[in-house]
């Protein structure tokens, strides 16, 4: 039964246990696939966001080798070709930035209309030495106002530096997040532009044959809105230059996805959360499921145990624990019964008595554990020759009874010959015992016989003692008026 019950704990343990797995896998499951679309969707929106720079990035170059065709670049062919920059991409503004040397100062000024406006002669400077200026000739912007035109921007300590940078490498380079100069905030993207034939292989063959810069200026919300433009309405979106944040809510977004936003040479972050986190409803119903059905078994497994453990000591209760027969408690209930239902239907019945013949001897000698072998085996033997109506149990050491119902005195007198034949005839295992007899009383009751329990059971001990006083291994039939009689 302590088996039965601890593999029932076992299974609700497992059951307990297997529900809240289950749910934990359930929620993990849920987690990586939300986390999974969180990337795909930061990951998408970046290479949106870094297709529609490309493309204006691409048209800058196109324009930056129609510069390079030109010797002389007039205002109209200039407009001509910014308006299609700022038609066809996503560049806010977009200019040409002419290099002029301390001695054509000058003539730049006279020719453009307007002075070189400048802060300090910081800017990039050719090998000999000599000052130059990088001025803005030609400006063009998606809102007409006044151009920064003359604007020296090798001046600027924060836009300067990557026009050497642009120059010396021979590819485009982006500045930081900085204060546009046609309004608002953003980055300007500076594409290197070489006399026409020159040789550029080289950092001073590129420095020598330098002409100017095609100059785009990329708002940072335009950027961002082509970002998002892939994403939910109510995703959180931040961009993120290092650990400054461009665009979107201060702070740090916990829980989000990040991908790379590349334009020109510069990198930033894309930080996207989707508040659409999955809900912890289901995975809870299912663990408070599986706990609730564990609770359960866990009641119905006690509840199962009491009652086993109730049979089990009711069974010890009315078995012998070396025969497993009815003890003689259960035996003398069984007894009354029996005689009730005997009173009641006018049916005779039949009560042997048993009592094993030198028993003592194999006690005495042979000691106590094969004395119980031996009982075991003659409980074995009387088992086997009783009906499955009649009632066997153990009385007392080496006593048995025997009730038989619906049986008359012929009847039970062949019985207990057949038993005591039985008895005689087996062969106890434990080597070294003497034959084992038994010696048999029998008292009959029913058919206007009144006897109660105790006056029916002493009968059948008188007709025992009585066999056995004879010489053992003895079938006695009690009578009713006198005392036993024999009836061989």
């Amino acid at each position: 039964m302590l088996r039965s019950f601890y593999l029932g704990l076992v299974a609700v343990a497992l059951v307990a246990a297997g529900s809240v797995l289950m749910a934990l896998l359930v929620r993990s499951n849920e987690l990586a696939r939300f986390h999974q679309q969180q990337r795909e969707g930061a990951q998408r929106s970046a290479r949106q966001a870094e297709a529609v720079a490309e493309v204006s990035i691409g048209e800058l170059a196109t324009a930056a080798a129609f510069f390079k065709a030109k010797e002389d670049l007039s205002r109209h062919e200039f407009k001509v070709v910014g308006d299609s920059l700022l038609r066809r991409g996503a560049l806010t503004a977009t200019a040409y930035i002419e290099e002029v040397e301390q001695d054509e100062r000058d003539e730049y000024e006279r020719r453009n209309g307007f002075p070189i406006r400048e802060r300090s002669l910081t800017g990039p400077r050719p090998a000999a030495g000599r000052p130059v200026y990088y001025p803005v000739t030609y400006a063009v912007a998606e809102q007409q106002g006044r151009a920064p035109v003359g604007y020296d921007v090798a001046s600027d300590p924060g836009r300067g530096p990557y026009l050497g940078v642009a120059r010396d490498r021979g590819r485009p380079a982006a500045t930081r997040v900085m204060p546009l100069l046609v309004g608002g905030s953003g980055i300007n993207v500076y594409r290197p532009v070489y006399r026409d034939g020159a040789p550029i292989s080289t950092v001073p063959e590129r420095r020598a044959a330098l002409v100017g810069f095609a100059a785009g200026a990329f708002r940072v919300d335009d950027l961002a809105e082509a970002a998002i433009s892939t994403l939910p309405d109510d995703a959180d979106v931040q961009l993120r230059a290092g650990e400054d944040v461009v665009v979107g809510p201060d702070g740090s977004l916990e829980d989000a996805a990040r991908a790379p936003i590349t334009i020109a040479d510069r990198t930033w972050v894309l930080v996207v959360r989707d508040p659409r986190r999955p809900a912890v409803a289901l995975p809870l119903i299912m663990a408070v499921f599986g706990i609730s059905l564990a609770v359960l078994l866990a009641a119905l497994v006690l509840i199962w145990s009491r009652s086993e453990r109730m049979r089990e000591l009711q069974r010890m209760a009315s078995q012998d624990p070396l025969t497993g027969l009815k003890n003689r408690r259960r035996f003398e209930e069984d007894l009354k019964r029996e005689l009730a239902r005997s009173r009641r239907d006018g049916t005779p019945g039949a009560l042997m008595t048993l009592d094993l013949d030198n028993f003592k001897q194999v006690n005495d000698t042979l000691g106590h554990p094969v004395g119980d072998r031996v009982i075991e085996e003659i409980a074995g033997v009387l088992d086997g020759r009783t009906r499955e109506s009649d009632l066997l149990a153990r009385i007392g050491g080496d006593e048995f009874a025997i009730v038989l119902p619906n049986c008359d005195s012929e009847e039970a007198q062949r019985v207990g010959d057949i038993v005591a034949t039985a008895v005689r005839e087996h062969v106890p295992q434990p080597v070294g015992v003497p034959q084992i007899t038994v010696s048999v009383g029998i008292a009959m009751f029913g058919r206007g016989i009144e006897a109660d329990i105790d006056s029916l059971i002493a009968e059948a001990d008188v007709a025992m003692y009585a066999a056995k006083a004879s010489g053992r291994d003895r079938v006695r039939l009690a009578g009713w008026l006198g005392g036993p009689r024999e009836e061989d």
